[in-house]
């Protein structure tokens, strides 16, 4: 099992970052390695320094043991083996059949259909997704052998539907939700408040594209990361961002 701190199951606040230059002398869990490499080999949009601070986030929510951990937006599987990768390095187990906790589980949220940039005549557009028969995106295929291909699929957990409409059904708390579905206004806002009131204290809220200069990219992610932070329920886990990807924690 891989150190994640000082602190005792469940009191995230002690529990110390560490950095991801110094990432690769701790992974000692075999299973984490391979689902690290797995993710890089994945077609994605999330550099590896940003994957594996996420990585580091996984294992710290692990280490919280307050519910599983949802992803919103998953895209072919690359963030979502980042995650698995975490899971696997905090429990530190080799198969599905030594998983003792309930809470070492990652719910992977996505339509599927792509996010808006990623439709035609957009700068992201893969026309190899385009469903033949629909003419629409499709990246469940894609996104599931992934899974399948990094033998991850025991730690993850597909929900296929909108990510607005699965939050509000959804009642059971959570150590962690990573925020990265469509980065339009309405779409940012809705995962984001739809989300985040199901952390547990001491869970933790990751953005990622989030941009303070404009120039860079979109402003929805960068204003609810901001809305957070005002909203005096979480803090800012400065040590544990990387660039663009953003931790929070929701203070108890």
């Amino acid at each position: 099992m891989l150190p994640v701190g000082d602190g005792a199951p469940g009191d995230a606040s002690s529990l110390r970052w560490p950095t991801p230059s110094s990432l690769a002398g701790q992974v000692t869990c075999e299973r984490a390695v391979a689902l690290l490499g797995a993710a890089r080999a994945t077609q994605g949009f999330m550099p590896d320094d940003e994957g594996i601070a996420l990585h580091l986030a996984a294992r710290r929510a692990v280490a919280l043991g307050r519910g599983p951990l949802v992803e919103i937006g998953a895209y072919r599987g690359r963030s979502t083996l980042y995650l698995a990768a975490g899971i696997a390095a905090a429990t530190g187990v080799p198969s599905a059949a030594d998983l003792r906790h309930r809470s070492a589980l990652l719910y992977s949220v996505d339509h599927h259909r792509g996010s808006e940039e990623m439709q035609a005549g957009w700068a992201h557009h893969d026309p190899s997704l385009v469903d033949p028969e629909t003419g629409r995106m499709d990246s469940l295929q894609a996104w599931r052998s992934s899974v399948v291909r990094a033998e991850a699929d025991d730690l993850v957990v597909g929900v296929v539907g909108d990510s607005a409409r699965v939050a509000e059904d959804w009642a059971t708390e959570l150590s962690l939700v990573f925020v990265d579905g469509g980065h339009g206004r309405d779409v940012a806002w809705a995962d984001y408040r739809g989300w985040s009131r199901h952390l547990a204290p001491g869970g933790l809220l990751v953005f990622h594209d989030v941009f303070p200069d404009p120039r860079d990219g979109g402003r929805p992610p960068y204003e609810c990361f901001l809305d957070a932070i005002a909203s005096g329920s979480f803090a800012d886990e400065q040590p544990a961002s990387r660039h663009s990807l953003r931790v929070l924690r929701r203070i108890a």
